[in-house]
């Protein structure tokens, strides 16, 4: 019998097939239809200030992250935004409060996408006909984006709170208003705190309409608060195919909203594995300290881009099933560990030459195998 071993080959399986949403394009990212979910992040910078701006897009793109969002609440920002889109790696969003004339600033600056929101921008409604015509001319999309924190304050008299429903019946009226001028091409966020209630708005959402959606927990906090509500949230409507885009927000840098928003991805077989750490929490059976293998060998591989699974196991009981059926692995016990590679055993070391043996394993089965991309593929559109 042949037995599999290490990570698996050909197609990964997902949960469930993905929601069939309109498909529109962010530059030269299709999102929507069949493309792959992709990752967002927005700068921290002054948009003002390019070089930073350009700097912290360009860390964003290594990390993995698709399409980047740059905040515009002054006309320095606006002014700003034509160096930014030709120097950008990945496409550029506007994101726009208040004052609609920035929204037709950043279309006329090149700009892949601008994000409008309907709850705070003057006059919305009355700029929709000539905001659709300007995105319309320029080619490019937009994304109407619903937030419970700035909800227009009629919806708030009529539901009490930011429901859910709240949510939802301010996305779907505006857009049907840019519908009805036969503008087509946005996607819709309903972004809210509490990950019951923004999944509830999503679940509705996606049953009124087939515009694709960006997925967001809106202040979820800090990085381990953060991390958790958006992977519950994420995970319930990504098992189920619901959601085109995603976007952690995170009280830290931005580059760690997008670790996270890859890892979600990875760990619903929606984006290509690369490195995959397979660690046990240790428990009263571990002769070896677990915790610092793992996080020395997990810092020693963290630049690796290809799909390697490693398996750092503390003892006898789950160990070497689990570093067996790894590409890498070892089995600790009693300050020593057993090495296999793809599910034999090559040597036993001692527990002070397990970390160096594992990195220098794992970097010669690493050359033999063909890196993956943190990435969402990019897509060429004439």
């Amino acid at each position: 019998m042949t037995v599999n071993l290490g990570t698996p080959a050909g197609p990964a399986p997902v949960l469930a097939p993905r929601r069939r949403s309109r498909r529109i394009r962010v530059g030269r990212v299709l999102v929507g239809g069949d493309a792959p979910v992709s990752v967002q992040s927005m700068t921290t910078t002054p948009t003002s200030d390019v070089d930073a701006t350009l700097q912290q897009i360009a860390e964003l793109t290594s990390a993995g992250c698709d399409i980047v969002r740059v905040a515009v609440p002054s006309q320095d920002d606006a002014d700003a935004l034509s160096e930014i889109t030709s120097r950008s790696q990945i496409p550029v969003i506007a994101d726009i409060h208040f004052q609609p004339r920035y929204v037709f600033a950043a279309i006329d600056a090149g700009c892949a996408a601008v994000r409008v929101n309907p709850g705070n921008i003057r006059r919305f409604d009355d700029q929709i006909k000539q905001i659709a015509r300007a995105a319309t001319d320029a080619g490019i999309s937009l994304r109407i984006g619903v937030n419970a924190g700035s909800l227009d304050r009629r919806l708030l008299e009529k539901f009490g709170s930011p429901t859910a429903q709240a949510l939802v019946e301010s996305a779907v009226w505006e857009a049907s208003l840019f519908e009805e001028h036969g503008f087509h091409d946005f996607k819709i966020s309903v972004k809210h705190n509490d990950p019951v209630v923004m999944v509830r708005a999503y679940e509705e959402l996606a049953q009124r309409g087939d515009w694709p959606l960006h997925l967001g927990v809106t202040e979820a906090g800090p990085t381990l608060q953060g991390t958790v509500k958006s992977a519950v949230a994420f995970g319930a409507l990504l098992s189920r195919g619901i959601g085109d885009t995603i976007r952690v927000s995170l009280s830290a840098p931005p580059v760690e909203e997008v670790k996270v928003g890859v890892q979600i991805l990875q760990s619903l077989n929606l984006r290509p594995r690369r490195l995959e750490i397979i660690s046990c929490p240790s428990c009263g059976r571990a002769q070896v300290d677990v915790y610092r293998l793992a996080e020395e060998v997990t810092e020693g591989l963290q630049d690796l881009k290809v799909p390697l699974r490693v398996a750092v196991m503390g003892c006898i009981v789950n160990g070497p099933g689990e570093a067996r059926e790894a590409d890498l692995g070892v089995a600790s016990g009693n300050g020593k560990g057993q090495i296999f590679v793809r599910g034999e055993i090559v040597m036993t070391v001692p527990e002070e030459e397990i970390v160096e043996t594992l990195l220098r394993e794992a970097h010669r089965l690493a050359e033999h195998l063909e890196p993956v991309s943190d990435a969402a593929p990019r897509i060429t559109v004439g």
